[in-house]
């Protein structure tokens, strides 16, 4: 949390500002250093604004703000790893929002995991006009996750990202299933 220093130096002390009269004066000195050590946490961040912008360097709390402000998708309660590479992708995730790419993307973000995406939707070109239409005439989404240990929790988070994150007509379900564990011997 940002807040005061205990001996945390300033970069532009106020005593040194005052006009040459007080440069003396003990009474003006001190009273501006009681100033010097509140705004020194102030000037230690405007001397560092950059680093607290770029996901990697600023300080975990206000990572969690600024996820907020960039419109990550992050529920709060992620690993310190996921919520950095969330924010630092938030930007790309929504210029490619509503495609499979972006969705895929997103969901992998959230989970450490790649899911397994399927989609009425598809493509071709044909020299000859009035050729197939490719893909299925109804539109559908549907999205498997398969983590290690998933817990009810998981399903909705991932709902509630796919809904987000999903072209806006597509109706979709999803799927959370439990990853198939090997037995030591």
């Amino acid at each position: 949390m940002r807040g005061s220093v205990d001996g945390l130096g300033t970069s532009s002390p106020l005593g040194l500002m005052l006009p040459a009269v007080f440069a003396d004066d003990d009474m003006a000195q001190r009273f501006v250093a009681g100033l010097d050590e509140v705004l020194a946490p102030l000037h230690n961040v405007l001397d560092c604004l950059e680093a607290y912008f770029s996901p990697s360097l600023a300080p975990v709390d206000f990572v969690r703000w600024l996820s907020d402000w960039v419109g990550a998708e992050t529920e709060g309660t992620e690993d310190e790893g996921l919520l950095r590479a969330a924010v630092a992708s938030a930007a790309h995730l929504h210029r490619i929002r509503g495609t499979r790419r972006g969705l895929s993307e997103a969901v992998r973000l959230a989970f450490g995991v790649e899911p397994e995406i399927t989609e009425s939707g598809a493509a071709t070109w044909d020299a000859r006009p009035l050729g197939p239409v490719p893909g299925d005439r109804r539109p559908r989404l549907h999205v498997a996750l398969t983590l290690p240990d998933p817990s009810p929790m998981d399903r909705h988070r991932l709902e509630t990202l796919v809904a987000a994150a999903r072209p806006a007509h597509m109706p979709y379900t999803v799927q959370v299933t439990a990853a198939e564990r090997t037995l030591d011997r």
